[in-house]
């Protein structure tokens, strides 16, 4: 079983890796165990106190990744030619380890054992100096030898005399030259010299335009000087060489206290990452203890937030072996256990625990069952998952593990997984470890009191809000407060009763009952005021009203107000029977259901009784066709919109 999974432990260790800075402290990192040596275990937790002490009072150290320079120093070591970035890293390493020197220099103030380790670092200043002078930018500074630096201005003294020579030529012979400016061909500096004049001015073609008209000429005089460079330019990439094989020679000879110098680094880095995590996480130097006993003062899940995480107390050993956990759904059981396995398996990490206080016993073992554990490709259901973890467990379980059950015996009839339950905590008692189980069995509860070593606890739940304050309160068994929160909700006492005689009985005497919570029998026996079932809201057929007529609603002319485009229009016909009618905008007549259209202005407000609306809603001639159809028989249709 994957327990840093199950715990969260893989976050944290993710979170840890973040703040180290070097490859090799992240690796270390990832690879680290819990200790199982008392000794080691407490210089491990001593390292991370100082650690933070020193960033505390005297800010985050200067550690910087030196992950490259390490690879460089490597490669001087195998006599290989380093390049000038590679010399560059290697300074910048040095540069480190100085500052870091520095930094636990000051660190010896406050008596702070961390801080001697600067014994240990040679920041090399004679190697960094002579890196520092002589490469620069990534390349081999002009002032690297005297020697380089008289190379160097005679090439550009050349390269200059080159272009103005060629721009002479230019000048000399403008009617052969197809443009007024030299150009760079291949690394060589030539003219462009129009093709019929190509005799003209000798030299070597090295190149011609597209059309072929134009040919770029170097000059016999400018090639000349281009010899001269590229003599030069061997000179200087000879010393070149030898500035950088001396550098290396150096670096390599110097490898053995680099090599220290960044071992050194990486230690601390990974002691510094965890007084940083310890800072993130505000937490506190944990006790550790050989007499199989934990005790949290206000410890806090280190993946929750601060302000909304309720801080736990919790304690076990001392003839306390294991602690049975009950309450109401969503009360906080799971994260409670989590939260105290999770800040053992920290402790031993040699990390610091989000608590007040902590005293913490080592274990050979962190063993747990969180979670449905369902798997369809290994077809297992949750309960087939609960048994096969809880085998495991106790086939590894030993005096010194610490085992963490959830919901134990969840996921089959209640009475048999009550009974599983109460088998594999009493196998768990007596293989001496320390165990924390969540459960909702009453039987379990009843077994932890009378269970030597074994101990009942509740999460605390507020029966006026109906919420769960997220406390243990240690000593007490706790309730689902199921019955509670259905009466409390509105289940009718005839409900509540019978839920009750099926869950203990008939409780003609009340015996049968005693398990419940005494505020149950009053709710049990109460009149139910209001009944949970309403009034059928489906009436018979004479009952139901008339629907409203919809016709008379709007008429003709009303102003009415459109939704949601809180438009102005005017009525030109009447709702029909599917509740829609017709409105007037300007420029336009729309189709529109009555819900949505508000009477703005009635009709009879705005015009006389008998007012002709075909003036405002016809044509001029639709108009003429119904007066003519008035006076006599026409075959004119008259046309609606």
């Amino acid at each position: 079983m994957n327990v840093e999974f199950i715990l969260e432990f893989d976050r944290i260790r993710a979170k840890w890796m973040e703040l180290a800075l070097t490859k090799a402290a992240r690796e270390k990192i990832a690879d680290a165990a819990y200790c199982l040596e008392e000794g080691r275990l407490n210089k491990k937790i001593k390292d991370t106190s100082e650690a933070r002490e020193l960033i505390e009072k005297i800010g985050t150290p200067p550690l910087a990744s030196i992950d490259e320079a390490k690879e460089s120093i490597e490669l001087a070591v195998k006599e290989s030619c380093l390049v000038p970035y590679q010399l560059e890293r290697i300074e910048k390493a040095l540069v480190v380890t100085g500052r870091l020197k520095s930094y636990l220099e000051r660190g010896k103030q406050y008596e702070n054992s961390l801080a001697y380790y600067e014994v240990n670092l040679d920041p090399m200043e004679e190697l960094r100096e002579e890196i520092a002078r002589q490469i620069r930018g990534g390349e081999v500074d002009d002032y690297a030898s005297k020697l380089l630096q008289e190379i160097r201005r005679d090439i550009s003294n050349l390269e200059e005399k080159m272009k103005q020579k060629a721009e002479q030529i230019i000048r000399s012979n403008k009617e052969c030259m197809a443009d007024h400016f030299f150009t760079l061909r291949n690394g060589r500096v030539c003219i462009p010299v129009k093709k019929e004049y190509k005799w003209k001015i000798p030299g070597s073609a090295v190149d011609k335009s597209s059309t072929g008209n134009t040919l770029f000429v170097e000059p016999v005089s400018i090639s000349n000087m281009y010899e001269e460079v590229q003599l030069l330019k061997i000179e200087e990439e000879n010393e070149v060489h030898r500035i950088l094989y001396t550098l290396t020679a150096m670096a390599a000879e110097g490898a053995p206290v680099m090599q220290e110098n960044m071992r050194m680094i990486e230690k601390l880095d990974f002691i510094f990452s965890k007084g940083k995590l310890s800072m993130d996480m505000e937490g506190v130097e944990p006790k550790i203890n050989t007499q199989r006993k934990i005790r949290l003062c206000k410890a806090r899940h280190p993946l929750m937030e601060k302000d909304i995480c309720v801080p736990l107390d919790f304690e076990m050993g001392e003839g306390i072996r294991g602690v049975v956990i009950t309450g109401p759904n969503t009360g906080g059981k799971t994260v409670s256990i989590k939260t105290a396995a999770l800040c053992c398996l920290m402790a031993q990490y040699g990390l610091h625990v989000p608590c007040k206080e902590a005293d913490i016993c080592m274990n050979s073992l962190y063993l747990c069952d969180i979670g449905d554990g369902q798997n369809i490709t290994e077809n297992l259901s949750t309960f087939s998952a609960h048994i096969k973890n809880a085998l495991e467990i106790i086939r590894e379980v030993d005096a010194e593990s610490l085992v963490v059950m959830d919901e134990l015996g969840s996921g089959t009839d209640p009475a048999e997984g009550m009974g599983i339950a109460v088998a594999i905590l009493e196998q768990l008692r007596k293989s001496g470890c320390l165990f924390l189980a969540t459960t909702h069995y009453p039987e379990v509860k009843e077994y932890a009191d009378r269970a030597e070593g074994v101990l009942n606890a509740r999460m605390e739940f507020d029966r006026e809000t109906l919420q769960p304050t997220y406390r243990m309160i240690m000593g007490e068994a706790g309730e689902s407060c199921a019955f509670f929160i259905a009466r409390k909700l509105g289940m009718p006492p005839e409900m509540l009763k019978t839920a009750m005689q099926a869950a203990y009985g008939k409780g003609d005497d009340n015996k049968a009952w005693g398990k419940a919570e005494p505020e149950l029998f009053l709710l049990a026996g109460e009149t139910d005021r209001q009944p949970l079932r309403k009034a059928s809201k489906i009436k018979k057929h004479k009952e139901v009203k008339k629907s409203e007529d919809l016709s008379e609603k709007y008429r003709i002319g009303d102003s009415v107000m459109i939704y949601p485009e809180k438009k102005i229009g005017i009525v030109c016909v009447p709702v029909n029977e599917k509740g829609v009618l017709r409105v007037q905008l300007p420029n336009k007549k729309i189709w529109i259901n009555h819900k949505r259209v508000k009477l703005h202005v009635a009709a009879k407000e705005l015009y006389p009784e008998d007012y002709d609306f075909s003036i405002v809603f016809d044509t001029v001639e639709n108009r003429k066709m119904r007066h003519d159809m008035e006076r006599k028989y026409t075959e004119r249709i008259v046309e609606y919109e």
